[in-house]
């Protein structure tokens, strides 16, 4: 376990590889964390790849530097986070791949800083920016009832929820997300400590409030939230890995991301994989990566 100073935060992160390889960044979503990475970091660092793990904001040995500081959630803090982290390792450009959260902030930096980008994989969603602006809408039914979790967190009840019973919170999540995966207590257990980071519960809450245009996000993201309201365009080489059994976004017929990506850009569906991708189905996001390296 390695730490840096970047940003607003002290970033616990897990290195893997060779110091002088070629850098691949790997982002966890929510809820899980840097432990989704083990089997691919390894084959990375096998192949000659520098992998860089780390814990996001709110989870894991992560901190915040002030106690000022908002503990926002929002897409804007996320991508901010990345690039700062890129930043205070001196690392130029890498690939960035990530699914859930760690995916979104993926993207933000491959949109609007894509000269650190060296490719993008995004797994789960291929554009993982969230339109907040029509985030009002209502969507068919069947995809509504899949958020309850993101509905139920904007209440007080979900926040004292999400607080009192967290890791059975996640494990329902886990459950629902990747129904095909066997994955065993050890394992969640080996992730569900990176939910006892005392900031937790209000970055999840933020998030969700934040993305549906409930809550203002951090004075000191204007910019960049502004910078994504206006859903920027990919240009940096772009891999979508989509898991065919996710259970909270499973993937459509047609692909309505494409048109986001004005680079190179694929989008592979891969069969008996749920929503946490990279933990789920390793071979194929060490192919994608490796492809842009």
């Amino acid at each position: 376990m390695k730490s840096v100073r970047a940003g607003v935060l002290e970033v616990a992160y897990r290195e893997a590889g060779p110091p002088d390889g070629p850098a691949a960044v790997l982002l966890h979503g929510f809820p899980y964390d840097v432990h989704a990475y083990d089997v691919a970091a390894e084959q990375l660092a096998a192949a000659g790849v520098r992998c860089l793990i780390p814990y996001l904001r709110g989870y894991g040995p992560t901190r915040f530097l002030d106690l000022a500081t908002p503990r926002s959630g929002e897409q804007a803090a996320l991508g901010a986070d990345l690039l700062a982290f890129l930043d205070a390792l001196r690392i130029d450009h890498a690939v960035l791949a990530g699914y859930d959260w760690g995916g979104r902030a993926a993207c933000v930096v491959s949109a609007l800083w894509p000269d650190r980008a060296k490719g993008l994989v995004s797994c789960g969603v291929g554009y993982n920016i969230q339109n907040i602006p029509a985030a009002g809408r209502p969507v068919a039914p069947e995809a509504e009832h899949r958020l309850w979790y993101q509905y139920y967190l904007h209440g007080e009840r979900g926040r004292a929820g999400l607080a009192a019973n967290r890791e059975a919170f996640c494990r329902l999540l886990w459950q629902l997300w990747s129904p095909s995966w066997a994955f065993d207590a050890e394992t969640f257990a080996q992730t569900a400590r990176s939910f006892d980071n005392p900031d937790f519960v209000d970055v999840v809450v933020h998030s969700y409030h934040h993305r549906f245009g409930l809550v203002p996000g951090d004075p000191g993201l204007v910019a960049i939230d502004a910078q994504l309201a206006a859903q920027p365009e990919i240009a940096v080489p772009s891999i979508a890995l989509l898991g065919a059994d996710d259970g909270v976004g499973p993937p459509s017929a047609t692909d309505i991301d494409a048109r986001h990506f004005i680079g190179p850009y694929r989008r592979e569906i891969v069969a008996g994989v749920g929503h946490n991708f990279p933990q789920e189905a390793p071979d194929a996001f060490v192919a994608a990566v490796r492809a842009l390296l």
